[in-house]
């Protein structure tokens, strides 16, 4: 009993003379005021939720505190974050044996299927962004605001290679959100994202941006340009389209993919980057379609210490220029195969992603000074984007509002396409979007319209002429290459 007395004594004598030491030094008082920002540490950035200053290359940015919440993003980013509810009708076709023997037709059946995602007001007038892939197919588009206010949505435009797509509804004074420059976007840094996922109306998750330049090779186009900003803020089904946004509460980026051997939320998300979506934005807005730039590199891969040592090239960061198209812009500017493109007006492009993302950002005409490495130095040079065909300009042609009411694209056939149908005349239907033409009709797209209301077509402007004065019952004929039947589709104008 003594021997444990003795201990407990001497526990005691040790606990009042740290707890001396405690008083005596003030260790722990600086958390224990941590409410005061007088009393917190000088060296520590409290003020997150402002702006941050833009950064000079190499430059590391200023250690800032977690925040306390995210209250002042979420006030900001919520009212601007729609849900939008798409609809098709799908036909079904049943095939029987007993029905082809007899050539009797098939038996269909339509069925409608319902989908949603979300979008970001960028517009006090009604226009919306959000993802191509939300909007494709739909045949109505149905907006639900965050005070519940319904509208049904028209496609303004949509680009298959960003996954994104805007749309307009008839409203004024809407909230909006303003669009940040993505290029400051840091690893480590807080964002918000804002959606509807499962049809949870403006639901808000936080989390960090964890990687820049993401190229996942998901997006089945073509020209796909992938340069996602990456997160670990809980995405789901029912996000895609919606806002990822900074601590101001500024648009980072568009929510567009999730990471997942389930399809739910599995720890990483994808959003397009702010810079993307604003010149995307404007050429959908302006033009009905993106005017893109094309810098004619066919072939580039990303430097590593393998190629840099295959190369003697003495840093391992940039995009080795592996192919170029004869007389586009990168040849006729001077760069050649085995130049690094190092860098595009200053910024350093250290992935292909990158540099897809950069051209991106611009229409044919504008200059870009590219900084490349070559035989053992630095090399500048201004290159001029054309478009696919090779053109310095862009094309100035607005979307037909009637063309944008009917959800209907087209063109004239080429010489060869022509040729090989046996056709003198032809104009292709090559996209359709949400519009009467959806809603009233099966039409696909690459259908080739031959007449008219039995009048036969001459060309796509003729049909553009024919569509705008048309009041009332409209008939397209015509046929799907591969096909000898010729098919007549009929609509309300």
């Amino acid at each position: 009993m003594k021997h444990i007395t003795s201990h407990l004594l001497v526990s005691a004598l040790v606990s009042l003379a740290t707890l001396g030491i405690y008083h005596a030094t003030g260790i722990g008082r600086q958390s224990a005021a941590s409410g005061s920002p007088q009393a917190s540490n000088p060296n520590f950035v409290y003020n997150v939720s402002e702006e941050m200053p833009a950064l000079a290359p190499g430059e590391a940015r200023p250690f800032a505190d977690a925040p306390a919440n995210f209250t002042q993003a979420a006030q900001m980013a919520t009212p601007a974050v729609v849900h939008i509810k798409s609809s098709r009708t799908v036909t079904q076709t049943f095939y029987d044996p007993f029905y082809e023997f007899f050539g009797v037709k098939p038996r269909q059946q339509n069925s409608r299927q319902m989908s949603s995602g979300s979008g970001v007001i960028l517009g006090a007038d009604g226009y919306i962004v959000t993802n191509n892939h939300v909007i494709k197919d739909a045949d109505e588009l149905e907006v639900i605001l965050h005070d519940n206010r319904t509208y049904k949505a028209t496609v303004i435009g949509t680009d298959p290679s960003t996954d994104l797509g805007l749309i307009k509804i008839d409203a004024q004074n809407l909230p909006v959100l303003e669009l940040a420059n993505s290029d400051q976007v840091v690893v480590g840094e807080w964002v918000l994202a804002v959606g509807n996922p499962f049809s949870l109306a403006s639901t808000a998750t936080a989390g960090i941006v964890s990687a820049i330049g993401r190229d996942l090779e998901i997006i089945k186009d073509q020209m796909a340009i992938e340069s996602f900003i990456q997160t670990d803020a809980a995405v789901n089904p029912g996000n895609s389209g919606g806002a990822l946004v900074n601590l101001s509460g500024k648009l980072i980026g568009v929510n567009t993919a999730i990471a997942s051997p389930t399809g739910a939320y599995a720890g990483y998300a994808f959003a397009v980057p702010a810079n993307i979506v604003r010149k995307v934005v404007a050429d959908l807005r302006e033009f009905g379609r993106v005017q893109r730039g094309f810098v004619g590199v066919t072939y580039a891969r990303n430097l590593n210490s393998d190629l840099a040592k295959e190369f003697s090239i003495p840093f391992t960061e940039g995009v080795l220029v592996d192919g170029l198209n004869a007389n586009m812009a990168a040849e006729k500017a001077g760069i050649r195969k085995g130049d690094v493109i190092v860098s595009i007006d200053g910024a350093a492009v250290k992935s292909d992603a990158k540099l897809l993302e950069f051209i991106a950002r611009h229409r044919p005409g504008d200059v870009l000074e590219v900084r490349v490495y070559r035989d053992g130095g630095y090399k500048n040079f201004k290159v001029q984007l054309t478009d696919e065909q090779g053109r310095t300009s862009p094309s100035t042609e607005a979307r037909n509002p009637v063309l944008i009411e009917l959800g209907l694209d087209y063109r004239d056939l080429s010489r060869e396409e022509l040729g090989r149908l046996g056709l003198e005349n032809g104009v292709l239907i090559t996209r359709l979007t949400a519009g009467r033409i959806r809603q009233q009709t099966d039409l696909r797209e690459n259908f080739v319209v031959l007449k008219y209301n039995e009048e036969r077509l001459g060309s796509a402007a003729e049909l553009t002429r024919k569509l705008e004065s048309a009041r009332g019952k409209v008939r397209l004929t015509g046929f799907y290459p591969g096909s000898n039947r010729l098919l007549a589709v009929e609509f309300e104008r």
